[in-house]
Order: structure tokens, then C-alpha cells, then sequence
């Protein structure tokens, strides 16, 4: 797609577009382990920032908050999953799995804390 990226505006309604409209759309056809838009940006997101994303992005909705860089990799990898949906479900298993050691590091750190 030869959309401009430096166009945050154009940016930020194809990422909408294709979160909220277009994948949900294919994802039942693709038997993919997704649905819902929340599901698909979590995803993008956190491979684009190769960890989870609010630990890269300050400020809610992320999309708007992102850098272009992290937005441009995100709507590439959503693009990409879109024209061969095949990565998809490692990418959702990458997002998962930082997601899963991020709550485990801060359950170890919250048991380290003293008591009152």
C-alpha cells in the first residue's frame, strides 16, 4: 500500500480501519483465534513494540499516542496478516507470552515488598 505514513491522520484511519473493520471481518472466515478489535491491536501493537505495548506507549487510546515508528510497523504487520493471515496466530502467542511474563514479573516484585 503506498499510503503515507507520515500522515498521522491517514495513518491512524487505515490502523482503524483495518482493527475495527476489515480484519473482524475475516477473522471467522480464517478460523483466526481473534475476533474483536481490542484483540487485533493488542496484537499489532505489542509485536510492533516487541513487548507490551503500554510499556512503550504513554498515553490512552495507544494508537494515538504511538510513536510513527511504532504505528508504521503495527499497520505493516496488520497489512501483512491481512494478505497472508498465516502469521497471525504467532504473533497473537508472542503478544500473549510477554503479556503472561510481564504479570509474573510484577507478582515477583509485589511479593518482594515488605509488609505494613
Amino acid at each position: 500500500m503506498g499510503m503515507d505514513i507520515d500522515d498521522r491522520a491517514a495513518a491512524v484511519a487505515r490502523w482503524l480501519d483495518l482493527t475495527r473493520t476489515i480484519l473482524p471481518a475475516v477473522a471467522p472466515a480464517r478460523r483466526w483465534p481473534v475476533r474483536n478489535d481490542h484483540c487485533f491491536q493488542r496484537i499489532f501493537l505489542d509485536n510492533a513494540c516487541e513487548g507490551v505495548w503500554y510499556d512503550h506507549i504513554a498515553g490512552r487510546p495507544a494508537y494515538a499516542h504511538a510513536p510513527r515508528a511504532i504505528l508504521a510497523r503495527a499497520i505493516a504487520l496488520a497489512e501483512t496478516v491481512l494478505a497472508d493471515g498465516s502469521s497471525l496466530d504467532m504473533l497473537n502467542r508472542r503478544s500473549l507470552a510477554w503479556r503472561k511474563a510481564r504479570a509474573a514479573a510484577a507478582q515477583r516484585s509485589n511479593a518482594d515488598q515488605p509488609t505494613e
